[in-house]
């Protein structure tokens, strides 16, 4: 039985990234209206006559979304039932599809009466709840065996700061760069990491603001990483969980970085900005690791 739900957690795992990636794909090429006005059906018939690429994307992504819904369900049940004695079970349980609903809500409300970008943006942030608390069941499910055991690792209050501070954090810079693609201000400033338009000065409008605002954002989390990064190598070599944690952050976060610059360089290459997209979920499935270690941390040692 453990087997089955080891293979359930991470084929679920896998599909919530692929409903993450499919989301941004939707946006990135414009297939929100790809079946109209109507949902959950397209252009209101079970299979539409006509077939544009919008359509097949839109309605692609809808299918994925279902059945992955439907595996988070069945994992959520199986896990409380499996491994519910475990304290974080319950909760990650109840998390992982209470946050895909009510992204899939979002997402129909979206088709049935359209909405603004900055409540848009927030349809990605939603998703990637969701997918850090499957990512975390799914660990806490490998965690069973001890094949690795991080019950044992001491976090003491400075780190714990940096954890729950970047993490909060790069929820923030998350959804500036949603922001920037439902606000379609991807290309608003040609020239990168600054936005020129022929000479330096304070963005001129909405777009630009967004724009520079997630660049700033994005510039700052890497900083900070890039920070603690430096700190775990000095403080924090013998703790292998926390240093190869922050090691793997360190090269997504730059990964996302030059990532975010390629965008701009190749004026919004889909897959490039799909990386960009895949980059930062791996990141924040990393950091909700960190948080769910950090509380455990807490508890042990008090």
């Amino acid at each position: 039985m453990r087997r089955s739900l080891k293979w359930l957690a991470v084929a679920t795992t896998i599909g919530m990234i692929i409903v993450l990636l499919g989301g941004a794909l939707v946006t990135k090429t414009g297939s929100g209206m790809g079946c109209g006005r109507s949902w959950p059906l397209c252009n209101g018939k079970f299979l539409p006559l006509e077939i544009t690429p919008e359509l097949v994307i839109e309605l692609a992504h809808r299918l994925v979304s279902g059945v992955v819904g439907v595996l988070v369900l069945i994992l959520s049940i199986w896990s409380w039932k499996a491994i519910g004695h475990i304290r974080e079970t319950k909760f990650l349980s109840f998390l992982s599809f209470f946050f895909l609903l009510l992204q899939g809500l979002i997402g129909a409300a979206a088709v049935k009466w359209g909405q603004s970008g900055f409540v848009l943006a927030l349809h990605f942030g939603i998703s990637l709840i969701s997918f850090a608390a499957v990512f975390l069941l799914t660990l806490l499910i490998f965690e069973i065996d001890k094949k690795f055991d991080a019950e044992k690792l001491y976090i003491d209050k400075r780190m714990g700061f940096h954890i729950i501070g970047v993490s909060i954090y790069s929820y923030l810079v998350i959804y500036t760069g949603a922001l920037v693609r439902h606000t379609k201000a991807s290309l608003v400033c040609p020239d990168w990491p600054l936005c020129l338009n022929d000479a330096p000065s304070l963005p001129a409008n909405m777009y630009e603001w967004v724009q520079m605002g997630h660049r700033a954002a994005a510039g700052l989390i890497f900083i900070w990483i890039t920070y603690i990064f430096i700190l775990t190598i000095r403080r924090y070599k013998e703790q292998k969980v926390l240093y190869w944690g922050w090691i793997i952050s360190f090269i997504l976060v730059s990964l996302q970085v030059i990532a975010g610059a390629f965008i701009i360089f190749s004026s919004l290459n889909l897959y490039i900005a799909l990386m960009h997209a895949f980059f930062i979920t791996c990141l924040f499935g990393v950091l909700s690791y960190f948080l769910l270690l950090y509380s455990r941390s807490k508890r042990n040692h008090h």
